[in-house]
């Protein structure tokens, strides 16, 4: 069984997504900036699954636990968070679930990235790392509702395949999503601008949306 840490996992989306792998029977590390912060989010998970594999500690921790390591910081600390964990993140699999964002009065924007994507920035600054990008569109409050089951489809680009394999795997096991394959790494830049127009999207609906790819 693969390890799965999580970088930055005290927000939202990565509670939620270490909820639902904990519920999967999964082993969990979840790191932050802060070992407080980090064994307040252990005992969330454990209020939720009581039973999980669930530790908690500092990001460079997590990287040394985990041999798939998730990225769920806000885009603001992307850079800054990949460039001091580079060496400890080394050349596992590395999960970028960043969506660069801007929240304004008239809705939610994408960000231009440099590299093309947060996911292209991941590549360039851990050149070692096999780094596959997805998840993207999971709502993360849904995430945390174990009580509810998941919908929609996964969409996750790599350029390393068995990497990619890997991934997918993982996020079936979250009952009822399916895992598509998105190609290369470069068209991740599509699932990261696709996240501002679902958030559009919820704001108008007052919902929470997401993605199933149909005739496939």
């Amino acid at each position: 069984m693969a390890r799965i840490a999580f970088i930055g996992g005290t927000g939202p989306e990565g509670l939620g997504l270490a909820i639902r792998f904990a519920k999967a029977g999964e082993e969990v590390f979840i790191g932050s900036r802060s070992e407080e912060r980090a064994a307040q989010a252990v005992a969330k998970v454990l209020e939720k699954v009581p039973e999980a594999k669930v530790r908690g500690g500092l990001n460079a921790e997590a990287c040394q636990a985990g041999d798939i390591i998730f990225v769920t910081v806000p885009y603001e600390g992307h850079r800054e968070t990949l460039q001091s964990l580079a060496e400890a993140i080394d050349e596992k699999i590395l999960v970028d679930v960043v969506v660069p964002l801007q929240f304004g009065g008239h809705g939610v924007r994408a960000l231009s990235v440099p590299e093309g994507s947060a996911a292209e920035q991941a590549r360039a600054l851990v050149p070692g790392a096999k780094v596959v990008s997805g998840f993207h569109h999971l709502d993360a409050t849904l995430l945390q509702n174990v009580e509810k089951p998941m919908q929609g489809d996964v969409i996750i680009c790599s350029d390393h395949r068995s990497a990619k394999r890997k991934v997918m795997e993982l996020a079936e096991k979250i009952a009822y999503l399916r895992a598509v394959d998105g190609g290369v790494l470069a068209n991740s830049r599509y699932l990261e601008e696709w996240t501002a127009m679902l958030l559009n999207i919820n704001r108008i609906y007052k919902a929470r949306t997401g993605v199933r790819i149909v005739g496939i």
